[in-house]
């Protein structure tokens, strides 16, 4: 999967736009200044955004070339983010050291999905949030975007067992129009949640 990300990084153009997504910015826009984590955050939009919000910034992908585009990003919009290159089985941050954790469009593998969001969660701070949005099960048949195994899919009832130190203020999967750069573009079906860690 590194090379299929690297691949997809390397076009000057940033393959999701540089804007952040809608139902983030949202929900970011509520929460109390702190340290947030971007796991799988590819060329920063998110993470670049939070920074501009005044969040001291944490991320990391496996792909060289994401990391390159989010600097890049990063320094045009006069912010900084501690970017790492790391997969989820490699990362080690402090337990409850972070206020906010944000997973967008970040689809592993499903035989290693619920291990890594709880690994994920274990860096979340007691009452901490987690902003989520990913493609439901449903966007099979939607071309905006998305992986093409609706296993590496979500719906609300995988969330729930996925996410059990979770309560979840909003769960809910919906219709939307993606309009997020070349790669995501149209109809999409996403599901979503905000929530706080027990």
């Amino acid at each position: 999967m590194k090379e299929f990300w690297n691949e997809r990084y390397a076009d000057k153009d940033y393959a999701y736009g540089i804007e952040p997504n809608v139902f983030f910015k949202t929900q970011l826009e509520t929460l109390p200044k702190g340290q947030i984590l971007f796991p799988a955050e590819g060329e920063g939009r998110n993470a670049v955004y939070a920074a501009q919000q005044g969040f001291e910034v944490f991320a990391f992908d496996s792909s060289e070339e994401g990391k390159n585009k989010a600097e890049h990003l990063a320094k045009l919009k006069n912010v900084s983010l501690k970017y790492s290159i790391s997969s989820i089985e490699e990362i080690d941050y402090p337990q409850d050291f972070f206020d906010v954790i944000v997973l967008i469009f970040a689809h592993f593998p499903a035989k290693f999905r619920k291990e890594y969001h709880q690994k994920l969660l274990t860096y979340l701070k007691p009452n901490g949030f987690i902003i989520f949005e990913a493609f439901s099960k449903e966007q099979i048949h939607n071309t905006s975007g998305g992986p093409k195994n609706t296993e590496m899919m979500f719906s609300e009832e995988e969330i729930k067992a996925e996410f059990p130190v979770i309560n979840f203020t909003l769960l809910e999967t919906v219709e939307v129009n993606l309009d997020e750069g070349p790669f995501h573009q149209g109809k999409a079906s996403v599901v979503r949640f905000i929530g706080t860690k027990k």
